[in-house]
């Protein structure tokens, strides 16, 4: 998919569920509470407060998941690029596709790539990246070069590969700016709680607090929607860590088709398909794999296919994925 696209579906569907998890559900509960001072009164106040402490969990679990994003990762991408200039593995990549994506004026010329190397293990993968150019006039990302890069021998962490040329620093105004925006949010949240408590209390202490209160709901939805996201990347797409451990680390063999059936799952009309492979690993003993993944309307074809390129593990080759996906997987600066 186009990157201007991708990032433009991605930005309105952020835009989408933020609503939905924050404005909706003050306006619903807005315009449909009914003030009752007698009912707060006789109100149980060990269930309010059961709700106000698992609401206060639910923002604490939400602030820290927050806060390591938006502060601390970065710090630790630092961290793992300054590693990977001393410890990571060097290969040659060649560029098989070159776009440049920036903007007229940007500061620098930025380029989608698509590189071709060699993994850990000598074989060959594709992997797709973004690359800021900061000397254009080298011309050095044009298609048919080659550029050096260093892989991560463990293929723990973001990023799993840099370029050899990479320089790595933390703007201080941008830090500054994570760290503000950080305690903004905090200060909302916690300003919220002593607003809701000061409009609807009258007098009886918490037990305003109900199942509907947005101090609950937001939270609960915000909280789910982490949930369902880290659900869908781990059962349908695949988490980023294990894909790249098995792109990175994975030896490329033909595998026999034995069977696909459809799981009676879809995503967006698109049916999930449990792939039962067989192949044989580098001692020419034979394994048998399931491989789920959504699959294409237009790329129904793949079940029909009596082999399939994919990459699986030496050590455990009951991890393995399709070559196509694997070469989907974008990098991460």
């Amino acid at each position: 998919m186009n990157h201007n696209i991708s990032k433009g579906l991605s930005i309105f569907w952020s835009i989408y569920m933020f609503f939905f998890a924050i404005p909706f559900p003050i306006l619903m509960y807005y315009n449909t509470k009914e003030d009752s001072i007698p009912n707060l009164i006789d109100s149980n106040p060990w269930y309010s407060l059961t709700l106000l402490a698992i609401s206060i969990l639910f923002w604490a679990v939400l602030l820290t998941g927050y806060y390591r994003k938006w502060v601390v990762r970065p710090f630790l991408i630092k961290r793992n690029i300054e590693k990977l200039k001393t410890t990571g593995e060097p290969r040659e990549a060649k560029i098989l596709e070159s776009t440049k994506v920036s903007k007229p004026g940007a500061t620098y010329d930025t380029y989608e790539l698509k590189l071709q190397f060699k993994n850990l293990v000598g074989s060959t993968v594709t992997q797709r990246t973004m690359v800021n150019d900061a000397k254009p006039y080298e011309r050095r990302y044009e298609v048919g070069k080659t550029t050096g890069i260093l892989l991560d021998k463990e293929v723990k962490s973001a990023p799993y590969f840099i370029f050899a040329t990479t320089e790595v620093g933390m703007r201080k105004i941008i830090v500054l700016l994570t760290n503000l925006g950080w305690l903004t949010f905090a200060a909302i949240v916690v300003g919220y709680y002593i607003y809701s408590y000061r409009l609807e209390s009258m007098g009886a202490g918490w037990r305003f607090m109900g199942i509907g209160h947005p101090l609950l709901t937001c939270a609960f939805t915000l909280l789910l929607y982490r949930a369902f996201g880290t659900f869908i990347l781990s059962k349908f797409i695949g988490k980023p860590d294990k894909l790249f451990m098995v792109k990175f680390k994975g030896t490329k063999t033909n595998a026999r088709l034995l069977k696909a059936s459809q799981t009676g799952t879809y995503i967006n009309e698109q049916p999930m398909i449990n792939f039962e492979l067989e192949f044989a690993d580098q001692f020419n003993q034979k394994h048998r794999i399931n491989i789920k993944k959504i699959v294409n309307l237009l790329d129904l074809d793949i079940t029909k296919q009596e082999y399939v390129s994919i990459f699986y593990l030496k050590d455990d080759p009951q991890q393995a994925a399709f070559e196509k996906d694997l070469n989907e997987v974008e990098g991460e600066f």
